[in-house]
Order: structure tokens, then C-alpha cells, then sequence
């Protein structure tokens, strides 16, 4: 009796437990959130690899364009630096994550990134601050702030080219609009011309996004590890600068200068205290290395374009030497001047299209989302490309034409052409950039024609779409009529 008793006990929990089992399962797979389709990919790494090797290789557009086939062309999950992502597709994907900008999403970048660029994570200690500082910044650029620097613009692209296009027959093309991209930034930004300082930027910003390229490995002699030693060195440097200014403003007892550093160090909280350093350091080092690749890589992008496409060139010419025959034979370029560039920024819309200067942007979700019938939980992290909409045909028909009549009118539609991203966090510098694109390109046009040395030079795309060997051009003086 006693062995039948246990038999039946036996049997009862062995009963029980099938059942928990069950409910379990069942329980699990019918509350549990419905996830973006898609995969993780390998354990721990996910699809790193494959994503790194992609951008490296100018090929995210094919790892984007595979998986919204195989999943889903508006939203599919992956996984990317150990995170959990939701990838955003389309106008619609783009215009759901740009609208939910400050409400349901902040800014996120990967740890080797910060970590390169020296941006601590305590950063977050400053949210407050970082916030009024980036009112600031865009307050400072804004479209009728900017006027008063097409001038400058214009006069400093006239003594680049005069100092290192002139007096040479052949040029490297990327190389140089760094060197002048840089120095309009820290012109701008930080009110910095001394020539040694800006050359010392200049190698600050080749090692940092040179170890950005590089396997994040933090031993000694890795280039990864060089750019964490750069990136302290930067943000020193300009905690250097911004010291010197509060010197200066305490002696002038006033603002003696108009650049954005000057700006952001005036900024008072309500307790009459003055902002972080550290917080201002990273603003500016922000904005100056996001100068750096991405309005060069675009001025050498439209120089290529211009090359390829005569039409396109002798239009773009035709509209600059009539602006160039409207002026006084010292006079600067004006904001009315840059607002009848209308042909010459399509054909640099076109050329960001093609070669985007970005791929998009990272974002973390601080509140969970529902998309599309889906759910993309607290914690995950989320990304907008322009390799979904750029070249789909569903927005912009025969898309490996270069064609800048796209641009024309209303241009394309709304959330399909995302140099800038868009919404609440669209990049602060876009009308900056516009200028000092439109500035850069009406003096190479009225100064110079010029032809390619290598006609298949090979693209390479960094951080962003890079000649091979930088571009080289030969150069001719335009005749003037």
C-alpha cells in the first residue's frame, strides 16, 4: 500500500510539473510582447561584424536593404555592440522615430565611441545643462544668426584656394577641404586662426577618426587606443581655450567676441552659476568633429559630381558667375547671394543622396514604443539610416541617377531624403553646412576648371564616402571674360 501511495505521489508531481510546464509556455507566448522581426545573430556579437564590415566597405545599403526584404520593409530587430536594435525603415520608419525625438527616445552612441571621443558617460549628470547648451546651439545657428558669416566663409575659401590651390597644377581635393573645413569650424565655433592650434586640431581629428575605423581594442600601439589618447588630448585643449575666454570676459568685462564658445560660457542658470567646462568642452568637440568629415567628404562629393556631369557643371557655373558678375571686384559674398545658389545646393542635395556623409544615427528608447502592431521595449536601442530611402526606387525613381532636378519645386517628399536626419534632433548644423558648401563651391567654379588624375579612382567609405587617394584633380585657371 505504502509503494502505491508513493507511486501515486510520484505520478501526481510528475503530473504537476508537466502542467506548469505548459501553462508556462503557453502563458510566455501569449503575454509576452510581439518583437520586430528579424535576428540576433551570433551570440554576444549579434550582427556587429557583419554591420562594421558593411559600413567599412560602403555596403550598409545592402546589409539594410537584405534584411527589410527578408523581414520586413518598415521595421526589423537586430543586434549591434551588445544592444538589442530596432531598425527604422522607410518615410514612415523615419518619420515615427524623428517625431519621437525628446519624448520616447535620446541621443545614444556606442561605448567605443564615447570612450574614443572622450564624452563620459556621467554626462548624464548634465542633462539639464546639456539641454540649455544645445538651445543655445541652435539658437546660434540659425539661419539669420549664420548671415553675418557669409562674409567670412567667402573670405576665407578666397586665401585657401590662393594659398593651396593657386599656385599648384595638380591638388588632392578631400585633404584640402578638411584643412579649410577646419578652419571655418574653429573660426565659427571657437574664434581660433592661429595656424599652429588649427594644425594641431587638424592631427587630433586624423588620429580620432582614424582609431574610429579600427577594431575597438584597448591595448597599447592600437590605434583604437591612440584615438582615446587623442580624444583627452582634444577635450583638454579646448578646456585650454575656454579658460583663456573666461580670462578675456572677466578683463573686458563683457562679450569681446561673437563665436559660439563666447555664447555658451555666458549661459547662466538660476542660481547665477555658469555652466560645466567639461559640459561646454564636449559641446564644441562635438561640433567640431562633426564638421570635420562629413561637410569635406560632401564639397569633394559635388566636385566629383561635377566633374562626371558637364551639363550639370556648366549649369553650376552659369548660375555662379552671374552672382560673381553682381558684385564689386572687392565686395564679399552676402545671404542674398547664397539664396540664388537655388541650382548649385540641388546638385549638392544630389550629391548627399548618392553619397550620403552619413549613414544615420543611433537612439535609445526610454519609453516603451508600439509600431506597427509591435513592441520595442525600454532599453533598446533604435536606428535611422538613409541606405532605406535614398536610393529606393519607391521614392526616387532610376535612383542611381545623378539627376539634381529631384530638388526642383517641393522637391522629394517629405522624410525620403535624410542627409540631416529631421525632427526635434535633426542636426543643428544643416544650414551651416549649406553655407559653407554654397561659399566653397562658388569659388572653386569662378577660379578653376579641373579634371580627374585617376578617372576610377576607388571610393572608400569611413566615416564617410572617401576618394581613395583623396582626389587628385588637375587644375586650370578659368579664363575671364
Amino acid at each position: 500500500m505504502d509503494l502505491f501511495f508513493s507511486y501515486l505521489l510520484q505520478l501526481a508531481i510528475l503530473c504537476i510539473s508537466l502542467l506548469y510546464i505548459f501553462f508556462t509556455i503557453y502563458i510566455k507566448k501569449y503575454t509576452s510582447p510581439k518583437l520586430p522581426p528579424g535576428r540576433r545573430g551570433w551570440p554576444i556579437i549579434g550582427e556587429t561584424l557583419e554591420f562594421g564590415k558593411a559600413c567599412k566597405n560602403g555596403d550598409v545599403e545592402k546589409f539594410i536593404t537584405q534584411r527589410m526584404t527578408k523581414y520586413s520593409p518598415e521595421l526589423f530587430r537586430t543586434s549591434l555592440f551588445q544592444e538589442n536594435f530596432a531598425v527604422f525603415c522607410g518615410a514612415s520608419g523615419n518619420k515615427f522615430l524623428f517625431s519621437t525625438a525628446n519624448k520616447y527616445v535620446t541621443p545614444w552612441w556606442p561605448r567605443f565611441i564615447v570612450e574614443a571621443l572622450n564624452f563620459p558617460t556621467e554626462m548624464e549628470c548634465f542633462k539639464d545643462e546639456l539641454t540649455k547648451l544645445r538651445a543655445m546651439v541652435l539658437e546660434f545657428l540659425k539661419p539669420e544668426a549664420l548671415q553675418r558669416y557669409v562674409p567670412i566663409m567667402d573670405s576665407m575659401a578666397k586665401e585657401h584656394l590662393e594659398i593651396g590651390w593657386s599656385p599648384y597644377k595638380q591638388v588632392k581635393v578631400l585633404p584640402l577641404t578638411k584643412e579649410y573645413t577646419i578652419a571655418v569650424a574653429c573660426r565659427v565655433f571657437i574664434d581660433i586662426e592661429d595656424p599652429e592650434r588649427l594644425n594641431r586640431f587638424a592631427n587630433l581629428f586624423h588620429q580620432i577618426t582614424t582609431g574610429l575605423l579600427s577594431l575597438p581594442i584597448k591595448l597599447p600601439g592600437t590605434a583604437f587606443s591612440r584615438a582615446i589618447r587623442q580624444g583627452k588630448l582634444l577635450l583638454e585643449e579646448i578646456l585650454g581655450i575656454i579658460r583663456e575666454r573666461k580670462m578675456e570676459l572677466l578683463e573686458t568685462k563683457g562679450p569681446a567676441k561673437e563665436d559660439m564658445l563666447t555664447r555658451l560660457l555666458l549661459i547662466i542658470d538660476e542660481n547665477g552659476q555658469g555652466m560645466n567646462e567639461k559640459s561646454i568642452a564636449c559641446q564644441i568637440a562635438g561640433m567640431l568633429i562633426g564638421s570635420y568629415d562629413t561637410t569635406s567628404s560632401t564639397i569633394t562629393s559635388v566636385l566629383r559630381y561635377l566633374v562626371e556631369f558637364p551639363h550639370v557643371y556648366n549649369e553650376v557655373l552659369k548660375e555662379q558667375v552671374e552672382i560673381a558678375k553682381s558684385k564689386g571686384p572687392d565686395e564679399l559674398l552676402s545671404w542674398n547671394d547664397i539664396q540664388k545658389m537655388k541650382y548649385t545646393w540641388n546638385v549638392a542635395c544630389e550629391a548627399m543622396r548618392l553619397s550620403p556623409p552619413s549613414q544615420g544615427a543611433f537612439r535609445e528608447v526610454t519609453t516603451e514604443l508600439i509600431y506597427l502592431g509591435v513592441t520595442i521595449p525600454k532599453g533598446w536601442k533604435a536606428y535611422w539610416t538613409v541606405a532605406s530611402t535614398h536610393k529606393n526606387p519607391k521614392y526616387f525613381p532610376d535612383p542611381e541617377k545623378f539627376d539634381p532636378s529631384r530638388f526642383e519645386g517641393s522637391g522629394p517628399a517629405p522624410y525620403t531624403f535624410v542627409p540631416f536626419g529631421g525632427g526635434p534632433r535633426m542636426c543643428p548644423g544643416k544650414e551651416y553646412a549649406r553655407l559653407e558648401i554654397l561659399t566653397f563651391i562658388h569659388n572653386v567654379v569662378t577660379k578653376f576648371k579641373w579634371e580627374k588624375v585617376n578617372p576610377n579612382e576607388k571610393i572608400l567609405f569611413n566615416l564617410a564616402p572617401t576618394p581613395q587617394n583623396g582626389f587628385p584633380i588637375h587644375l586650370e585657371p578659368l579664363k575671364k571674360n
